[in-house]
């Protein structure tokens, strides 16, 4: 009989101390600054129904209790922190919101029950928001005429594709415009200087 129980110490005193296997949860967490921090513990078959806590402080005896569910499934949110437990996965869930760098501390998820209760330590660090970059002021940049946007300098290869159609252009207007233009010109002057020629070449009559 003493051997029996000597053989059950061991096991009561797994259930009864910190860190024992009816609950379990990470070692340690990591969040950032202004932003959420889920921490998600499981606990064994038949504390579904007991009331599960969240606490603060590195000594399990002394630790300060943040927030605790009903012994249901309602979520309980109290300031910055919320918890709500789940019976059909046995688990249940404390989420901390708008992180502080001084939220770094130990904390322990927790089963409240008949005697000494159940809990797992939880290390929760939070690191500093990313600093931003800061924005260089905008200058002001010379408004740019339609004349500036059309001599703009083009890239290599849209030049090569633009001097054809230049060269083009040039021709046409030099066909239709200019050539005409300048046969006019050539034949107004014929016409005008036609009557003289013919005047000074014509003999003097004899009165």
């Amino acid at each position: 009989m003493g051997g029996r129980t000597t053989c059950l110490l061991p096991a009561l005193l797994l259930l009864i101390i910190p860190g024992s296997s009816a609950i379990s949860g990470p070692r340690a967490v990591r969040g950032v600054e202004q932003a959420s921090l889920t921490v998600r513990c499981q606990y064994g078959p038949g504390y579904e129904s007991y009331p599960k806590w969240w606490c603060r402080g590195a000594a399990w005896g002394s630790c300060r209790i943040i927030i605790k569910t009903t012994g249901s499934e309602k979520e309980v949110k109290k300031g910055r922190v919320s918890i709500r437990d789940n019976w059909k996965d046995r688990s249940f869930t404390v989420t901390m919101e708008k992180l502080r760098l001084d939220d770094s501390d130990t904390y322990w998820c927790a089963i409240e029950r008949a005697g000494p209760d159940l809990g797992n330590r939880v290390q929760v660090t939070i690191d500093p928001a990313p600093t931003e970059l800061t924005s260089t002021p905008a200058t002001s940049t010379p408004a740019t005429s339609n004349a500036d946007m059309l001599t703009a300098a083009v890239a290599p290869g849209e030049n090569k594709g633009q001097l054809p159609l230049l060269g083009s252009v040039h021709f046409l207007l030099l066909v239709f415009l200019k050539v005409p233009l300048f046969l006019g010109l050539l034949g107004a002057v014929l016409w005008v200087n036609r009557p003289l020629r013919s005047s000074g070449g014509k003999p003097q009559e004899n009165e």
